[in-house]
């Protein structure tokens, strides 16, 4: 899930952090520095960290899953329309153009979402009719569905992956968090490995057709994604592919433009661009964890710039959002699933929570 708001400031520049995913296993502790550096208040500090040395298996796990991302967009209205769930506000399945952006439907981008750690949640029958947008089943395309085999493996690989990188990472945060929390009892890496309520988000971000490329000088820098912030303690994020529309068939391409891409608001205001190398990972603060140490770490503002380029390429990315469970109090008088409730009303008309 994402929160939407706007902001209206200047653009500068900032370095990202970088930890290495050896360092990480072998030496968690040894690492607080750079996550104070990248997660903490100081005006620099950009609520984002890049964590790069993984093993083969990522890039492979990327690549196969962003290009199945392409291709779903690409099926035939009605196949998408099988695996859309309006029950739960679109948050299983595909959706597109449902969720609201700048007070209007986002038909931007397209979004396949799905738990990659569990299928089915275990919890009541009462939690999951209470809380349809976090436990509901997963909705899978059928294994022979045409131009899409092997979807599901792909998106659980690479979720799992993700998510496994972000457990490790917030066991090496805990000491730096635990400073600001205001339950001292809260265990970031428990939260997150133990809930029932992580979601992944494969998102194609649709070319944006002819005409309408502005020039740099007028293009809003959030065009192609507006500035939100995730609903999650850690959001997982993979470096975009690009992949241009051509008349012998899709072809995976560089970023159209110098300017398109992630756009990240500091600590002090300033806007970045940030570009995740096709072989690492970001991770990026989220809402709740704002929310249960009062505010002290803050949620990460971030946007995504078409930055103008060939009209006819697309975005591919996933995103998974670790996030705690409904019943875990976010703050004094709210647990995470009325926060849930609260932001799913200000983005979805058809709400059914």
């Amino acid at each position: 899930m994402a929160r939407r708001f706007v902001i209206h400031t200047i653009a500068s520049l900032a370095n990202h952090v970088s930890i290495s995913y050896p360092t990480l296993i072998s030496s968690p502790l040894s690492l607080e520095k750079s996550i104070e550096q990248a997660f903490g208040s100081h005006p620099q500090a950009l609520g984002i960290i890049i964590v790069k040395d993984l093993p083969v298996t990522y890039k492979t796990y990327r690549d196969s899953l962003l290009k199945f991302g392409y291709k779903f967009a690409h099926l035939p209205q009605e196949t998408k329309e099988r695996y859309t769930d309006p029950e739960s506000s679109y948050s299983f399945g595909w959706s597109h153009g449902k969720e609201i952006m700048n007070g209007k439907p986002d038909t931007l981008k397209g979004s396949y979402y799905a738990n990659p750690v569990i299928d089915v949640p275990d919890v009541s029958p009462e939690l999951r009719e209470q809380h349809k947008e976090f436990y509901r089943s997963n909705i899978w395309p059928a294994h022979d569905e045409k131009g899409i085999e092997g979807f599901e493996e792909a998106f659980k690989n690479l979720g799992r992956f993700v998510f496994k990188v972000g457990c490790e990472l917030a066991a090496a945060c805990q000491p730096f968090v635990s400073k600001h929390l205001t339950d001292m009892s809260v265990s970031l890496p428990h939260l997150i490995s133990t809930s029932q309520t992580t979601k992944a988000r494969l998102l194609h971000y649709f070319p944006p057709g002819p005409g309408s490329v502005s020039p740099p000088e007028d293009e809003p820098i959030d065009s192609w994604c507006g500035f939100h912030l995730d609903n999650s303690l850690l959001t997982g994020l993979c470096s975009a592919m690009y992949i241009r529309d051509a008349d012998k068939g899709p072809t995976i391409v560089s970023s159209p433009s110098p300017t398109s891409g992630l756009y990240i608001r500091t600590r002090g205001g300033d806007l970045t661009k940030v570009s995740i190398p096709a072989d690492c990972l970001a991770f990026q603060t989220g809402e709740s964890l704002e929310l249960v140490t009062g505010k002290k770490l803050r949620a990460t503002p971030h946007c995504v710039r078409v930055g103008g380029g060939d009209e006819k390429i697309s975005r591919e990315t996933f995103a998974v959002f670790m996030q705690p469970d409904t019943d875990q109090k976010v703050s004094p008088t709210e647990t995470f699933g009325q926060f849930g409730k609260r932001v799913f009303a200000e983005h979805y008309n058809n709400s059914s929570s």
